[in-house]
C-alpha cells in the first residue's frame, strides 16, 4: 500500500490550477512544474532569463524542503524553455544549486509557457 501525501508551502506559488505543487508517495516526490512567479505577488519575475531561472530553482527548493528533502534530492529534472539559446544559462545557473551526481535531466524547446514565462522546471525527488 502506498502512503500518498499533497505537499503544499506558501514559500512557492500556488497553483494555479487543479493540481498540487508535489505529490510524495512513500519516499518519492513528484514535483509540479514551477514557473518564475514570486509567491508573495503571484507575477513573474523581472529581469530577464537569469532571474527567471533563479526564481524557478527558489520555487522548487521551497517544494522540496516543504517534502523533507533539498533541491540535491532531485533525481530527474526536466527544464522547458521558450529560447533554446538560454541553455548555456540554465547550465550555469543550476552549476550553483547542483553538484555531482548531477540528476537526469531533459530541456526541452517548446512554443509558450503559461503567463508569457520564460522556462518552467519539473521533477522527481527521492528522500
Amino acid at each position: 500500500m502506498t502512503n500518498k501525501a499533497v505537499i503544499y508551502t506558501e514559500k512557492a506559488p500556488e497553483a494555479i490550477g487543479t493540481y498540487s505543487q508535489a505529490i510524495k508517495v512513500n519516499n518519492t516526490v513528484y514535483l509540479s512544474g514551477q514557473i518564475p512567479l514570486d509567491p508573495a505577488t503571484m507575477t513573474l519575475t523581472e529581469g530577464g532569463i537569469e532571474a527567471q531561472i533563479n526564481q524557478v530553482f527558489a520555487n522548487l527548493t521551497a517544494v522540496c524542503e516543504a517534502a523533507g528533502g533539498v533541491l540535491q534530492d532531485i533525481v530527474k529534472l526536466n527544464i522547458y524553455l521558450t529560447d533554446l539559446s538560454h541553455f548555456p544559462t540554465v547550465n550555469e545557473i543550476m552549476s550553483r544549486h547542483f553538484s555531482e551526481p548531477y540528476p537526469a535531466r531533459a530541456a526541452i524547446g517548446i512554443s509558450e509557457l503559461p503567463k508569457g514565462a520564460l522556462v518552467e522546471m519539473d521533477g522527481v525527488m527521492v528522500i
